[in-house]
């Protein structure tokens, strides 16, 4: 938005004149990054996930639902999971996954 007042303590919308206080916001740097799999479990490094539902790879290649990974690896992107479902080496959000 580019209506906002600033006052010491507070902003203020010029269109409306709604009000909210000044807070520090967190540096998305320093704040420890969180991926929670289908049902909402917080996954780490290492942990393994079965996948809740097909995804296909492109061609005619599949991974079925039910198939379970090797260790896998958190990164930053799209697709926060790195790891090994039946012996290939995927990308997967974590949307798709229910920790093992």
């Amino acid at each position: 938005m580019d209506e906002v007042i600033a006052h010491p303590d507070q902003w203020e919308c010029v269109t409306c004149g709604f009000e909210w206080p000044k807070e520090a916001e967190p540096d998305a740097a320093d704040a420890p990054r969180v991926v929670k799999d289908a049902h909402g479990t917080v996954l780490a490094d290492g942990d393994c996930v079965i996948l809740i539902k097909d995804l296909k790879l492109g061609g005619s290649s599949v991974l079925k639902g039910g198939s379970k990974s090797k260790p896998i690896r958190l990164v930053d992107g799209d697709h926060e999971i790195d790891c090994k479902v039946d012996g290939i080496a995927v990308g997967l959000k974590a949307c798709f996954v229910k920790k093992a």
